[in-house]
């Protein structure tokens, strides 16, 4: 089965979703299921994992309620405010959602470079396993010695980099976040999205020879059980189709075995998601 581990949905609101800026604005627009299916009957897709865009419970309560219409939705990952003091409570109440795979924050976003590390955040992230939860990490490469000490902390927890920790492929940077992507992938417990890697190129030019060494750094040090394809649509389009995005990662893994590109491109989700 293969499986777009990363995608998005949203009704467009521009005070909501004021991160699309004027270079993005060819997504300023909805996005929805009836949208997705379509891409993926054409791209040969068989389900996704919906991921939070707005930090809001309505968000993952949306979501939610797209996964229970459409079946190819196999899971979701919401957003709840993991520093209340009522996290727990939260926790328990979605749990009986059975489609809800996990929870994200959108770290990247984050004044604080430690704030994956401060008390009240690590309080609540101790409460995922109870629930058999995961954790997507949404990061930039200045928060990637945070996140090495914050999944430290956690050696049972699932967790998984969303969009290889957002390299700055355009301005070919490489080493500091290499150096720490393979510390990083040392914990077993971490895996890692081949996703969102077109748009931290250069949405206009960019080659999938100026972002093999980024793949190629993530499957050496993850290995082929710990990675997975993710879309990032409708994201993704401001810089490319999803064609283009799926053959970005199906030409990478080429010389692989049969096995392993079908874990890559399916089965690694669905064994980390519960899908």
């Amino acid at each position: 089965m293969t499986i777009d581990s990363h995608q998005h949905f949203w009704k467009y609101e521009p005070v909501k979703h004021s991160w699309i800026d004027d270079t993005m604005s060819v997504i300023r627009e909805d996005f929805l299921p009836s949208d997705l299916k379509k891409v993926y009957a054409e791209n040969g897709m068989d389900g996704c994992v919906a991921v939070q865009a707005d930090q809001t419970l309505a968000e993952t309560d949306f979501l939610l309620e797209l996964a229970k219409e459409n079946d190819f939705i196999k899971g979701v990952v919401g957003w709840a405010d993991l520093r209340s003091e009522e996290v727990d409570t939260v926790l328990e109440k979605y749990y009986s959602e059975k489609k809800l795979k996990g929870w994200r924050h959108v770290v990247q976003d984050e004044k604080d470079h430690n704030f994956l590390i401060r008390p009240d955040f690590l309080r609540g992230i101790s409460y995922l396993e109870k629930y058999d939860y995961a954790y997507d990490i949404l990061i930039f490469p200045h928060q990637l010695g945070a996140t090495l000490e914050f999944v430290k902390n956690y050696p049972h927890q699932k967790f998984v980099i969303d969009h290889i920790a957002k390299p700055y492929i355009k301005d070919g940077f490489y080493e500091g976040w290499a150096v720490l992507m393979k510390e990083i992938a040392k914990q077993e417990n971490v895996y890692c999205k081949l996703s969102g890697m077109i748009t931290e190129a250069d949405y206009n030019s960019w080659q999938p020879r100026q972002i093999t060494p980024y793949m190629d750094l993530v499957l050496h040090s993850f290995g082929t059980k710990r990675l997975m394809y993710g879309s990032d649509w409708p994201v993704c389009l401001v810089a490319g189709n999803y064609g283009q995005v799926k053959s970005l990662v199906i030409d990478f893994i080429s010389n692989l075995s049969t096995d392993e590109q079908e874990a890559i491109m399916g089965l690694n989700a669905i064994a980390f998601y519960n899908l």
